[in-house]
């Protein structure tokens, strides 16, 4: 698709999207409906106004204001002056005649108000509208007024509240025949009102973000209009699309084929164009002319930001310093260029300037540096986050081979959700495959390139056992965990799974004939534990769960230091720490061969970098835990390889990083870009005129959030089937050429259904098996991506999202999804969401919603609990909350000090001890208790030494944390005593731990119980 194309469709897209909206919104109103066979109150549920009778007498009290309003207007601050403008009713009237509903046409009212300049207040247009109405429904007891109400803020200003307000009488002969009191389609004007703007809260930060607020809508929204305002009652906010070259400067030559070849000339002129902007954006007098109520310590806030910034410029220069000066680095990072442009496939030739930004900023963690520091990628969902960890990883792999490093891991990259790291791995094979591609035409000795994958034994193997769930005898086992859609080398879908059982390898090969890669060889690719110790592929991804197993598998040494020798047999790999069914520590089944040296240099084999994505999801009792086991795993590896890795992550937010990055890892934290001094007017990214998202927060009106969730889907996927049944009406209608209709209902025919909780998420399953009847054939099909989907159900699923059935009847309609769905899904076809409520945080909500919208306009509608005080407050402000999300992220709740979380992490700290460091000390096994007594015996002051090792490890000290050294004395206390009783000789050691073994999982925060099942016979 050429760019005269792709801007023809962007713009169909973004008519279709306004016109999806209001024919959404028109459905809930009842606008297009001029009849009813039922009774509009159980058929409309936005635009309706309660009487105030009835809700001022509700046992529910404010809370029924909000779930059915009696009043819709908004607050202002008029200025100075005599206050005199002109308010403009509508509504319109239902009426029950015989079997059916009849709509009025709209009444429209004009009421001219001057009010003096008294506190107090006021009603007008009552007899306006008793005449208004008088015609459209006599002796209906219908009635309504405008009030005003003008009063004083805390600060002596003016403020002026105007409500259209339903003063009908429910109780009245013939109420029910006009839906008991009830109008609809309801709306406010109001012009030649002259306002000030309100000023939001002063904040840190807040010379960034546009504090001015026109109006505050009540129980609605409000939208300026000429000369005034106008309720709106579905509040709406937009985003745009963001741009990567913001500056008026000529764009450096970012392409991977002018990095490969010569790159410093061009990345010296982005920093020259960055230092250029600095010093324009940052100009104290700038920040103080754009920004009201100034003070003396916002300027020292700027000051301090600016020099922050600058601090970002230097380690940028350093990295280019590092280029001209490092040739093997250059070396290194030229070969990554050339193996990016293989990766892009075409898609895509360039960097984004933010990308090699970071990598520049980064270069030093390549040949070793900033290993104290916690660098944190911070770019909106969408930006290139992935690809620009990629450049980091694939320059360190290429210096890696290119000084020695062989064999072994050069990065590690946790995801806390399974489907983050499902959805990565066909990107890091490809960044992957191009690489090893250039390291053959480069010659560069060593292994080749490969991906590990390291998750759950519920999605891939442990271990490949007979009469197990991954049986090597069934047939079909391979294909169960088949992790490539398609081959890395070729892209195409050529990949054949088997099982090797010579070398006892789970294998993916390429059938493509011409596929570049030697099709001899299964694709560098390993899925199960095993084979990852065996092979330690230069990347490693997977879930963060997978770190518990370090105090349970002694393979897992070689994800920090060197494994325990070589076997010599081919393809068998690296050796770990003996045992009865691996006499010479070979994890191939059987394999008795003597080990033999080690391929390379020991400390060699340490991990060079540890990637943490999505690390805002790290908090509560996992943050707590993991923080545990950070700092296991730094330790261990300073202990046995002499340096600690080089963490890098990815996050949703700010607030609270320094803290989060101390408690994790014990190491300071930089984030990169550094936050540009005006929001959305950076120099790494700007706003473009391209919609990407219109939010629309949703408040049903009398109905229950289930009825309105189930109507709203009937309306979203009926106006896809009136697409495609009558496309040439529906384009007029929507403004664009009927052409385009094939592209919209590809990439607007599935909706995604966003929920907090099962609960919500299965009552939307079963609406759909009977609330649904209305949307016209073929009937919606649902897919559910929960934490309950079953791994196989999820990788269907999203092949099927991306790559849909040709018939639209066979495709998916209707995603479920849960808080699993919130990070990693990129499909570009996901362009409708509606969310179940607000999520319980706002870093959720903001990467939940970057779920659509990824390539093209999309429309996320915010069904708000409007009970909840918190949904109530939020939809108030909900223009704020969604354009400066960011200033409302909480700060991560974590913190590594607790007792309860010691007790669950503590075992797996001494086990893990045990088998990294004593076990190789005590030249065999201590799995036994009996075997750990032997060693102990030769081991005086093993208990104060280790007391001592895992308090430094935690940070626990006598002055600061002595309740927490002292259950780690407790716990060592009964340990030593247990091992040291006879009758638990043959017990495995880690069981007699004072409160049970090792976790198996660092999901495993909660106590663990036993549950027995009775024998119903």
């Amino acid at each position: 698709m050429n760019t005269a194309e792709r801007e023809e469709r962007y713009g169909a897209a973004e008519k279709f999207v306004d016109w999806l909206a209001r024919y959404v919104a028109d459905d809930a109103r009842g606008t297009a409906n001029p009849q009813s066979s039922v009774d509009p109150r159980g058929a409309y549920w936005l635009g309706r106004l309660a009487p105030l009778v009835e809700i001022a007498a509700s046992p529910l009290g404010d809370r029924a204001e909000r779930l059915e309003p009696c009043a819709v207007g908004f607050r202002s601050l008029p200025k100075d002056g005599p206050i005199a403008f002109k308010a403009t009713v509508t509504f319109v009237v239902w009426a029950r005649s015989a079997q059916s509903w009849t709509k009025s046409l709209p009444v429209r009212v004009e009421v001219p108000v001057e009010l003096p300049d008294e506190v107090g207040e006021r009603e007008w247009g009552r007899a306006e509208l008793a005449a208004a109405l008088a015609a459209v429904a006599p002796n209906s007891g219908l009635a309504a007024f405008i009030q005003t109400e003008l009063s004083r803020t805390s600060d002596g200003k003016r403020e002026l509240t105007i409500e259209l307000v339903n003063d009908s009488d429910p109780d009245h002969a013939n109420a029910a025949s006009h839906a008991k009191g009830r109008l609809f389609e309801c709306g406010l004007a109001v012009v030649d009102l002259a306002t000030e703007d309100y000023l939001l809260e002063d904040l840190p930060d807040s010379f960034r973000y546009d504090r001015r607020v026109a109006a505050w809508g009540l129980n609605c929204g409000v939208e300026r209009i000429q000369g005034g305002f106008e309720t709106n009652d579905l509040p709406t906010f937009e985003k745009h699309r963001p741009v990567y070259w913001t500056v008026d400067d000529d764009r450096p030559d970012l392409t991977f084929d002018t990095l490969a070849r010569d790159p410093v000339p061009q990345l010296s002129a982005l920093h020259a164009s960055l230092v250029a902007w600095g010093k324009r954006a940052w100009s104290v007098e700038a920040i103080r002319a754009s920004t009201p109520s100034w003070s003396d310590d916002l300027e020292r806030e700027v000051l301090a930001e600016a020099e922050a910034f600058r601090a970002e410029c230097a380690r940028i220069r350093a990295g280019i310093d590092l280029l001209n000066d490092d040739e093997t680095l250059a070396r290194a990072f030229k070969a990554m260029n050339a193996a990016m442009k293989i990766s892009a496939d075409g898609k895509y030739d360039q960097w984004r300037p933010f990308q090699v930004g970071f990598m520049l900023a980064n270069l030093v963690s390549c040949i070793g540096g900033d290993q104290d520091i916690t660098d944190i990628v911070w770019f909106s969902t969408g930006g290139g986050k992935t690809e620009t960890y990629l450049g980091i990883i694939l320059t360190a792999a290429f210096y890696d081979r290119l000084t020695g490093k062989t064999t072994g891991i050069t990065a590690w990259s946790r995801f806390p959700l399974r489907l983050l790291s499902l959805q990565q791995t066909q990107r890091f094979a490809n960044a992957l495959a191009g690489a090893e591609r250039v390291r053959i035409d480069m010659r560069i000795r060593g292994d080749a390139f490969s991906l590990g994958f390291l998750v759950g034994s519920g999605a891939t193997p442990n271990d490949v056992k007979t009469k197990s769930p991954w049986d090597p005898d069934d047939i079909g086992m391979p294909d169960r965990i088949r992790m490539l859609k398609v081959c890395p080398f070729c892209r195409q879908d050529s990949i054949k799974m088997s099982f090797d059982f010579g070398l006892w390898r789970v294998d993916h090969r390429c059938t493509n004939e011409v596929c570049p890669w030697d099709r001899a060889k299964p694709l560098p690719i390993h899925v199960v534990d095993t084979e990852v110790w065996r092979v330690l592929p230069t990347v490693v991804v997977g879930t963060l769960d997978k770190a518990a197993g370090i105090a349970l598998q002694a393979n897992m040494r070689g994800m920090i230091a060197e494994p325990s020798g070589f076997c010599p047999r081919a393809g068998h790999g690296h050796t770990y720490a003996t045992r009865a069914n691996r006499p010479q520590g070979c994890l191939v089944p059987d394999c008795t061969e003597p080990r033999g040296p080690l391929p390379m240099a020991e400390d060699r084999y340490a991990v060079g970098f540890r990637l943490q994505d999505e690390l805002h999801l790290l908090r509560d009792s996992l943050g707590a835990v993991d923080a545990h086991y950070e700092a296991l795993y730094d330790d261990l590896q300073q202990t046995l390889s002499g340096r600690r890795p080089k963490i890098l992550a990815s996050s949703a937010t700010l607030s609270g990083y320094r803290r989060q990055s101390d408690v994790l890892y014990g190491r300071e934290a930089r984030v990169f870009p550094h936050p540009e001094p005006k929001a959305g007017q950076g120099f790494w990214s700007g706003t473009s005129p391209e919609a990407m998202r219109k939010y629309l927060a949703v408040a049903p009106r009398g109905q229950t959030i289930e009825y309105a969730l189930d109507r709203m889907i009937v309306s979203l996927q009926t106006a896809i089937r009136r697409l495609i049944a009558d496309p040439t009406a529906l384009a007029a209608e929507i403004g664009i050429d009927a052409h385009h209709i094939d592209f919209l209902v590809r990439y607007y025919g599935t909706d995604v259904i966003y929920g907090n909780t099962l609960r919500d998420l299965d009552a939307v399953v079963r609406s759909g098996e009977t609330q649904w009847e209305d949307v016209p054939s073929p009937r919606p099909r649902v897919a559910s991506l929960t934490g309950r989907t079953m791994f196989t159900d999820v990788i269907e699923t999203l092949e099927e999202l991306e790559s849909p059935k040709d018939d639209f009847a066979d495709r998916t309609h209707v995603v479920v999804g849960s808080s699993m769905m919130s990070h990693g899904v990129d499909i570009d076809r996901l362009n409708v969401m509606v969310m179940l409520g607000l999520p319980l945080t706002t870093a959720e909500f903001i990467q939940a919603t970057a779920r659509v919208g990824r390539t093209w306009p999309s429309l996320v509608f915010v069904v708000h609990k409007i009970a909840r005080e918190r949904d109530a407050s939020v939809y108030r402000s909900f223009r704020q909350f969604v354009d400066q999300g960011d200033r409302f992220v909480e700060p991560i709740p974590i913190t590594g000090n607790s007792r309860r979380v010691l007790e669950r992490t503590i075992a797996g700290l001494a086990f893990a001890r045990m088998l990294m460091l004593h076990e190789p000390r005590a030249g065999g096994s201590l799995a036994l208790t009996r075997k750990v007594r032997d060693y102990l015996a030769k081991a005086p002051g093993f208990e104060a030494a280790e007391i001592d090792a895992v308090c430094e490890t935690l940070r626990f000290d006598d002055e600061s944390n002595p309740t927490l050294r002292g259950e780690v004395e407790k716990w060592y206390h009964h340990l030593v005593a247990e091992v040291q009783d006879p009758a638990n000789a043959g017990e495995f050691a880690n069981s007699l731990g004072l409160y049970g073994g090792p976790m198996m999982s660092l999901r495993d925060v909660e106590e663990q119980v036993e549950v027995w099942g009775r024998d119903p016979s």
